[in-house]
């Protein structure tokens, strides 16, 4: 974030300033989303890109507190471009603007490491409080995930979770347990209920569906 003078002219007053990125390929879009955010004192556009390489050309250019990104371009895309944002600028927060809505789509683009998913037609108050919360830390994906297409994940308990977690890098029953602090009979256990819960043949499976069904983050 940048410091910016209060436009009253006082330097003794000063605001912190988001630097934001616009990434679509539309460029009326571009154009209304620049005026209205830079429309506010807190608020800094300093980029637009129509396409993910000019995105990540500008991102290694300049700096940048949060990225909104549309899903739907061309070249790279969407996804492509989030994944190399998150690679390369890990300290970047991201905020898709798509007018997809499709539960895959949102789960993907959460599971890349977006922060939150926000869609096009959602009024710009909205869009604003989402900007100001990610660049606080706050992850917000779109409440209209909520496992609706995967119900089976809210089976889950908060300990088969942590199991879920351990078991994504490659732990054997008496490492997980010795992690947290139970016996391998009972990190046994958890693994065979998770594995029931997931429908998943093995251990490989439950990781991948974990992923998918948006359990688990990269």
């Amino acid at each position: 974030m940048s410091e910016a003078m209060d436009s009253r002219g006082d330097e003794s007053v000063r605001i912190q300033e988001l630097r934001l990125l616009i990434v679509d390929d539309h460029a009326v879009m571009r154009a209304g989303l620049s005026n209205m955010l830079d429309a506010r004192r807190d608020f800094s556009v300093v980029g637009e890109a129509d396409d993910g390489e000019a995105a990540l050309d500008l991102l290694g250019s300049k700096p940048v507190d949060v990225v909104l990104l549309d899903l739907m371009m061309p070249g790279i895309g969407g996804l492509g471009c989030l994944e190399a944002i998150k690679s390369r600028f890990p300290d970047v927060k991201v905020i898709v603007l798509s007018s997809s809505e499709t539960a895959r789509d949102i789960k993907q683009a959460i599971g890349l490491g977006a922060e939150a998913y926000v869609a096009k037609h959602a009024q710009p108050s909205q869009l604003i409080e989402t900007i100001l919360a990610v660049a606080v830390g706050k992850r917000l994906p779109n409440p209209s995930l909520a496992n609706g297409d995967f119900p089976e994940a809210n089976r889950i308990t908060a300990r088969e979770m942590e199991v879920l977690n351990l078991l994504r890098s490659g732990l054997s029953n008496s490492e997980i347990g010795h992690k947290l602090g139970i016996t391998p009979r009972t990190a046994k256990a958890h693994v065979a209920a998770i594995l029931e819960k997931m429908n998943a043949r093995d251990r490989t499976e439950a990781v991948a569906r974990g992923f998918e069904w948006g359990l688990l983050r990269p």
